[in-house]
């Protein structure tokens, strides 16, 4: 059945007065954008002007991370120029960076507060990098016999690569074949760079919905990490697979992977039953095990984008001129706890139907808001359309709720997600009035 036609504009936005960002006079913003999907049909419906080809009179760009790491540091930008990746984004966004700049704050956490503290850590798979780990791979697998494994390229996306196994020999050939190392390689006259995997646990106790696994795609921004600002997004969404979860089979992959690139194969393949909204899963969730486990399991998702920011956060490179929109990829498990997956740096802005288009349209048009440049904010603001600021250098507290201590039980932080309801509502979700 051919897929019905996405509408290229949804209802106007609305018209803005003669603002003009700084270092701009008399005309209204120029952009340049390296993708051709949901971002340009929003650059263009904001009446901001398009350059192409290798123009460098923009004031906006919208890159593809190849421009970034080939031209990011041979571009001269003036002041108001922004752009939207950090130069080392994939400290964050490459699976064995985050899980290595993880580790690392894990352990200095626990050297300085102690084992307790560190436990708060533990919301990523235990996780190597292949080969240069190998050794310490086969340690850990043979402590655990019989756990189930999941192998990913560290360098690819929308499920490309990835197996799971429970057998060391399952992966035999690949670390003598042409994953050899580098030293081999080399000998053999082929300096060609070998491919990098991550092998992480895997989560075998998923949360199921109608007896289908899922995980969430969570939108969070950073504007600057040197002090750090973050925004978190109250839309999102679910990716079910289209195939009941079962530990029986391994070796499928419509049961396994939630990728939407992935799913989308499945000869029987329901594009509307495979991705629930944020809002629909806060409420489905709540309606199966009540408010308080709903919110303690929506703050430990805040503390895991808060964390993964400051892991990376001494190494990030800071540039007044980039910005960041991050797709977090997170489970829920059994026993509602989110386990994060990756982060992703250039999460898909191609639509599937119109809910999604509206969806990534209205969140593209938010983060382009939030960059400012049309120099209209107060820098104040602790919300802007559907982001709440999660974080200024510091816990941004909700307009309800009280900031003498972050510990305590009335501390509500500024964080909504899936929660689209006026605020009267939520203070009366959260039993505040």
């Amino acid at each position: 059945m051919m897929a019905k036609p996405i509408k290229p504009i949804v209802p106007a936005i609305a018209a803005r007065p003669p603002i003009r960002p700084k270092g701009v006079v008399d005309r209204a913003v120029r952009f340049r954008c390296a993708l051709t999907n949901t971002i340009l049909d929003v650059l263009r419906a904001r009446g901001w002007t398009e350059v192409s080809g290798d123009e460098s009179q923009w004031d906006l760009f919208w890159a593809d991370v190849c421009w970034i790491k080939e031209s990011f540091d041979h571009f001269f930008m003036e002041e108001h120029m922004r752009v939207n990746h950090f130069r080392n984004h994939y400290e964050l966004t490459k699976k064995n960076l985050m899980n290595k700049n993880l580790k690392r704050l894990r352990k200095q956490v626990e050297k300085e507060q102690g084992k307790t503290e560190s436990m708060k850590w533990d919301f990523f798979p235990m996780s190597y990098e292949l080969p240069a780990d190998y050794h310490m791979f086969v340690e850990e697998f043979k402590k655990y016999p019989g756990t189930i494994w999941i192998m990913k390229p560290a360098g690819r996306s929308q499920g490309k690569g990835i197996f799971l196994f429970s057998k060391l020999r399952d992966i035999t050939e690949w670390k003598k074949g042409e994953y050899k190392p580098n030293s081999d390689k080399e000998k053999d006259g082929d300096k060609e760079p070998i491919e990098t995997y991550v092998v992480q646990r895997y989560i075998d106790n998923p949360y199921l919905i109608a007896g289908r696994k899922f995980d969430l795609r969570i939108y969070a921004m950073v504007t600057t990490y040197i002090p750090m600002k973050a925004w978190l997004y109250r839309g999102g969404f679910a990716r079910l697979t289209n195939t009941r979860f079962s530990m029986e089979s391994l070796s499928d992959n419509y049961i396994h992977l939630t990728n939407v690139a992935v799913q989308k194969t499945s000869p029987d393949y329901d594009p509307e039953g495979c991705k629930w909204s944020m809002q629909q899963i806060r409420q489905y969730l709540t309606a199966r095990h009540g408010v308080p486990a709903v919110e303690t399991l929506f703050k430990n998702i805040d503390e895991i984008i808060i964390k993964s920011l400051h892991s990376v956060q001494k190494t990030m490179i800071n540039n007044k001129h980039c910005f960041e929109l991050y797709g977090y990829d997170v489970l829920i498990d059994s026993n509602l706890k989110p386990w994060l997956l990756e982060i992703n740096a250039s999460p898909s802005l191609t639509a599937s139907n119109q809910d999604d288009y509206n969806l990534k349209f209205a969140l593209l048009n938010d983060v382009l808001t939030i960059v400012d440049m049309e120099n209209r904010l107060t820098g104040k603001e602790k919300r802007v359309g559907g982001f709440d600021l999660l974080w200024n250098d510091g816990p941004v507290v909700a307009d309800f709720g009280n900031l003498e201590n972050v510990n305590s039980k009335n501390f509500v932080a500024n964080s909504f997600l899936g929660m689209i309801q006026s605020l009267c509502s939520l203070q009366k979700l959260r039993g505040y009035l």
